[in-house]
């Protein structure tokens, strides 16, 4: 059996980054090698259409008090975006630049902090250069990348992969070709490996 799991995210979803959070103690505590697979999440609802609970105002609420109510009781630092929804197209097409460049940790927890920690707009392009240049990434050379056809189609493969797979929904975590959809659910998806 492999110590090993899949991660489906976007850093759109403010409960893939409390996964990512979580995931971080995991790889540690139990040396489980965890694939993060990043995938665009409205991509994948409009190929299931799904509409994103962001956009049911009912549904929307009840995210944001869940949100911040788990982190706290996992002691994660949480601010609920003002700026939600957050455009991740690019956001997830430079995930692929990262692992092409050997940095996509190092990439993926500075755009989650950015997003779900300090609460920046990351609409705004002028923002994510000066994240970039903090992360000491060329954003001319960056944004010049994200449009190149291999890096679309990187993205598209993924979340094509994803919706093949059955998956509907970020965070999900794939263990022994199971799935288990939703943060609450990482738990699961460990005890999958350990048991």
């Amino acid at each position: 059996m492999s110590r090993s799991f899949q991660f489906y995210f976007d850093f759109v979803s403010p409960y893939s980054f409390i996964a990512h959070k979580e995931i971080k103690k995991i790889e540690k505590k139990y040396s489980i090698n965890v694939k993060y697979k990043a995938i665009l999440l409205g991509g994948l609802h409009n190929l299931h259409g799904i509409k994103a609970p962001a956009f049911i105002p009912s549904k929307a609420r009840f995210m944001i008090r869940d949100c911040k109510m788990v982190a706290e009781k996992k002691n994660i630092k949480f601010k609920f975006n003002s700026y939600f929804p957050i455009k991740s197209l690019d956001l997830m097409r430079g995930v692929f630049i990262a692992e092409e460049d050997d940095y996509k940790k190092f990439y993926i927890d500075n755009i989650f902090d950015s997003v779900w920690k300090d609460g920046l707009n990351m609409n705004d392009q002028n923002i994510i250069e000066k994240i970039l240049k903090n992360m000491d990434i060329n954003p001319k050379t960056f944004f010049l990348r994200l449009n190149t056809q291999n890096i679309k189609d990187l993205l598209r493969k993924n979340t094509t992969e994803a919706y093949e797979k059955g998956i509907f929904g970020a965070p999900t975590f794939v263990v022994n070709n199971k799935i288990f959809w939703g943060q609450d659910r990482l738990e699961f998806a460990v005890n999958e490996i350990v048991k």
